[in-house]
C-alpha cells in the first residue's frame, strides 16, 4: 500500500466535516531516483439529499422513555432510501416489518432497496426485534446520510449505496450464509460492526427464531448488544476510527469517497437516519423503539 499522507486529508479534520471535492495525494520516494512521485486521487463531487424529516411528536412513547418509531401497523414514519415511498418489496406482516427477497442477493430492484426512518438521531440507544431467514443476509444502519455523486464522465447525480456513509450492523445467518466464513476474525457475523469488529460473544439465534438487538450512540461510543449481552464497543471520529477504515474494505485506498464519508460518520452534525437492508433475502425486524440521549 502507498504511504497516505493523512496529514493533509480533509478526512482527518476531527470534529469538522469537510466536503471534499477536490484531490487527495500520496508520495512516495522513487527508490532509483530519490525523487518524489505524486499518486493523485480524485473524491468525485457529492452532496446530501435535503428531504424533509418527521415530527417525533406524532410518536407514542413508551413507560421506558423509548419512541415506537415502527407502531406494528404502517409505515409511518419510513421511506426509500433516496426516494419519496417504501419500496413494494417491504410489508407489513404480524406486525412486522418484512423485506419479500427475491432470492438473488442484493440485487436492489426497483420495487426493493434499503428503507429509512425519515427522522435524523444523534445520541440514542436503538432496540429492535429481527429474524432471518435460512441462508439470509441484511443489517442496521444507523448515523446514516442520502449521499448523491457526480458521475466525473457523464455529469448525472447517482444515488450512492447507504453503507459508504453509515457503520453497519450484521443481520445474518451465520450457520448457512457463507458471508459468515468471510472477512477477518468473523467480523461479518450477526451483530458485528460489518466487515470491522466481530460480536462477541456470537449469540445469534438459529435462523428463523427471534433475536434482540441495541445499539447505542452516544458522543461517539457505540455499543452493540444482541440477546442480552454487549457483544462490541468502538469510538467514532477517533484515530483508531480511522485505522479500523483503513484496514477495511472501506479504506481510503480502495474506496476514498466511503472513506471520506464513514471516517465523517454523521456529517457536521453528527447525526443521521437508521436504516434496514435490503440484501435480496427475507428478513423481519419488530418491536422497534429509540431513546433520545441528547
Amino acid at each position: 500500500m502507498k504511504k497516505i499522507i493523512l496529514g493533509i486529508s480533509c478526512s482527518m479534520l476531527m470534529g469538522a466535516f469537510v466536503a471534499c471535492n477536490g484531490g487527495q495525494k500520496s508520495s512516495q520516494q522513487d527508490e532509483t531516483t530519490g525523487t518524489e512521485q505524486t499518486d493523485e486521487k480524485t473524491l468525485p463531487e457529492y452532496r446530501d439529499l435535503d428531504k424533509p424529516q418527521v415530527d417525533l411528536a406524532g410518536f407514542e412513547k413508551d413507560a421506558d422513555g423509548y419512541i415506537k418509531i415502527f407502531d406494528g401497523k404502517t409505515f409511518n414514519g419510513w421511506r426509500g432510501y433516496g426516494k419519496d415511498n417504501v419500496p413494494g418489496k417491504w410489508t407489513i406482516e404480524d406486525g412486522a416489518i418484512k423485506f419479500n427477497g427475491s432470492g438473488g442477493g442484493e440485487a436492489q430492484d426497483g420495487d426493493g432497496g434499503d428503507i429509512i426512518f425519515t427522522h435524523k438521531f444523534k445520541n440514542f440507544e436503538l432496540e429492535m426485534e429481527w429474524k432471518i431467514s435460512k441462508g439470509g443476509n441484511s443489517g442496521i444502519f444507523y448515523l446514516a446520510r442520502e449521499i448523491e455523486a457526480k458521475d466525473p464522465n457523464t455529469g448525472d447525480w447517482r444515488m450512492e449505496p447507504i453503507y459508504i456513509s453509515a457503520p453497519e450492523a450484521q443481520v445474518l445467518d451465520n450457520e448457512n450464509h457463507p458471508d459468515a466464513k468471510l472477512g477477518k476474525d468473523n467480523n461479518r457475523q450477526s451483530m458485528s460492526l460489518y466487515d470491522m469488529i466481530p460480536a462477541k460473544p456470537q449469540n445469534a439465534k438459529p435462523f428463523g427464531e427471534w433475536n434482540t438487538s441495541k445499539i447505542m450512540v452516544y458522543k461517539g461510543t457505540v455499543v452493540h448488544g444482541q440477546n442480552g449481552e454487549n457483544v462490541l464497543e468502538y469510538h467514532l471520529w477517533t484515530p483508531q476510527w480511522t485505522e479500523m477504515l483503513q484496514k477495511s474494505k472501506f479504506s481510503e485506498e480502495a474506496w476514498p469517497l466511503a472513506f471520506e464519508l464513514l471516517n465523517n460518520c454523521g456529517g457536521e452534525n453528527r447525526e443521521g437516519y437508521i436504516g434496514l437492508q435490503d440484501h435480496g433475502d427475507d428478513v423481519w425486524f419488530r418491536n422497534i423503539r429509540v431513546k433520545i440521549l441528547d
